[in-house]
């Protein structure tokens, strides 16, 4: 089992402490953001992840290195040294497809962790079973959505009842959620993609719903998109 860890945003809200530091190594409770999810996945057996990187790049795999400190295998897909910036989610996701599953042609339909390197949300487990269920159905998706953060009150995706996601519209209990930046993905969603192309992730997800290939469930726990600097002194003011 595998995992990509987004990290290539410049996070322009957050300047000007992202002018010199990338935003997954900015600091949350005594450790940077991207050590939290690479400390989770490692918890939860996974050893090989992937980081892709643009904005400030270099200091990103100068504080990561190999991973080995971290009990993991760490490669980088450098989009800002190979494309001159970042991908864009999807884009990104598919440029790195190699490192993540190897042949398209023969693991289509392997599984990987993706998550994004600026959220916090310390109680996330990287489920095995959750990989287990996701690998015995057909979804080429499962989300993880959490409520509605005051930044995102109109939220991304419904919930159908038999958990499939839904793109126009609530569930029927009413509620859209937010994607809480958390999923597991086959390549299959991706694959074509061609790589170095600048791709959002939002409108695969949406023809994926309407496909109903795509699957979905709600985490409650303690969760932040740490988007600007009186967010993140918040956080480490514990509030």
């Amino acid at each position: 089992m595998k995992a990509i860890i987004l990290a290539a945003g410049r996070g322009a809200r957050m300047r000007p402490l992202t002018d010199h530091t990338p935003k997954p190594l900015l600091a949350v409770r005594g450790r940077p953001l991207i050590e939290w999810h690479i400390e989770a996945l490692a918890r939860a057996g996974v050893r090989e992840i992937v980081v892709n990187t643009a904005w400030l790049e270099d200091r990103i795999v100068a504080a990561l290195g190999d991973g080995a400190r971290f009990g993991v295998t760490i490669r980088y897909s450098m989009e800002g040294r190979d494309f001159g910036g970042a991908l864009e989610t999807a884009g990104g996701i598919a440029n790195a497809l190699p490192l993540l599953i190897g042949d398209l042609i023969d693991h289509a339909d392997d599984p990987f962790w993706v998550v994004s390197g600026d959220i916090f949300a310390p109680g996330f487990a990287f489920d095995p079973a959750a990989v287990e269920r996701f690998g015995r159905g057909d979804a080429l998706a499962h989300l993880w959505l959490v409520p509605n953060p005051p930044f995102h009150p109109s939220g991304d995706f419904g919930i159908a009842a038999d958990g499939h996601g839904l793109a126009d519209g609530p569930g029927p209990d009413g509620l859209t959620w937010t994607y809480a930046n958390f999923a597991l993905m086959r390549a299959s969603l991706l694959a074509h993609v061609a790589p170095g192309t600048r791709l959002a992730l939002g409108p695969l997800l949406f023809d994926g719903m309407r496909a109903r290939r795509i699957t979905a469930e709600v985490w409650r726990g303690e969760w932040e998109n740490v988007g600007t600097p009186a967010q993140l002194e918040s956080l480490n003011r514990g509030l």
